[in-house]
């Protein structure tokens, strides 16, 4: 098994502007990283997959491993072709939610033609596809109507199911999984926080994800999907640090059912 390395620039978002992304990604390749592309930057409506950034694309990821992070604003077949097209200008794998392809299992809504029609298309360029993650349920009917589409496995996703456990995703997943988003969180919300943070996930759920990948042998593109350093954050590590590593005396307590990882300021 081999993987490959990327990062999100979700880890940009609220940073980026218009002419940003060429020094984000030297920045990625200084540190040896591909890059995975989100459709659009914060506060703009701009399709990055639009034909007329193609070259730009092309030219500041230059000797990149490259993946698209598909778009989520309901694309229509001609928007899915446009953006198929040009993960095959940059040799890149795409991956998608599965609301993009028209099927959401919390509607209970699935329009197969549609999502059938995108598949065909990336079939016929040779576009890897990968439909990351909604419910158990849906993602193994998903799997078993698209038999092109594999998974991404998402780690922070995993972890806040009530109903399936992590080990659950792994083992019905994970022989179809060639793409991860690395993330973690605390088990309440998907808040994309790095992986590795106190009373996140298990690592003895990090192994039993790498040794399934590693089991079933395929070539495993995983991208650290994470959002910019939050206050609440910053401040966990803080403490962690000062009041369980250090031992300082007297540290604040948690109003009861107060969560400060919920703020998001727009």
């Amino acid at each position: 098994m081999k993987i490959d390395y990327l990062v999100s620039t979700m880890v940009f978002w609220w940073r980026e502007h218009h002419l940003s992304f060429e020094m984000e990604c030297d920045f990625l390749k200084s540190l040896g990283y591909g890059i995975e592309i989100w459709p659009s930057i914060r506060g703009h409506n701009d399709c990055r997959f639009e034909k007329r950034n193609w070259s730009r694309l092309k030219d500041a990821t230059n000797d990149m491993k490259v993946a698209l992070h598909g778009r989520v604003d309901g694309p229509t077949l001609k928007e899915w072709k446009e953006q198929i097209l040009c993960a095959k200008y940059l040799s890149a794998k795409m991956t998608t939610h599965p609301e993009s392809l028209c099927i959401s299992d919390t509607l209970d809504i699935a329009d197969w033609d549609f999502a059938k029609d995108v598949v065909k298309i990336a079939q016929e360029n040779d576009v890897p596809l990968a439909v990351e993650m909604g419910t158990l349920p849906a993602m193994l009917e998903i799997g078993e109507k698209l038999d092109y589409i594999t998974y991404c496995f998402n780690t922070g996703h995993a972890n806040i199911d009530e109903e399936n456990s992590f080990k659950d995703y792994v083992d019905k997943l994970g022989d179809r999984v060639d793409f991860v988003h690395l993330t973690d969180n605390y088990g309440n919300i998907d808040d994309h926080q790095p992986p590795g943070i106190g009373s996140g996930i298990k690592k003895q759920d990090w192994q039993y994800l790498l040794d399934t990948l590693a089991k079933n042998g395929k070539d495993i593109t995983a991208a650290f999907e994470m959002y910019p350093s939050m206050p609440g954050l910053l401040i966990k590590r803080a403490q962690d640090f000062m009041f369980n590593e250090m031992n300082w005396p007297n540290p604040p307590q948690k109003e009861t059912g107060h969560e400060e990882r919920h703020y998001r300021p727009m």
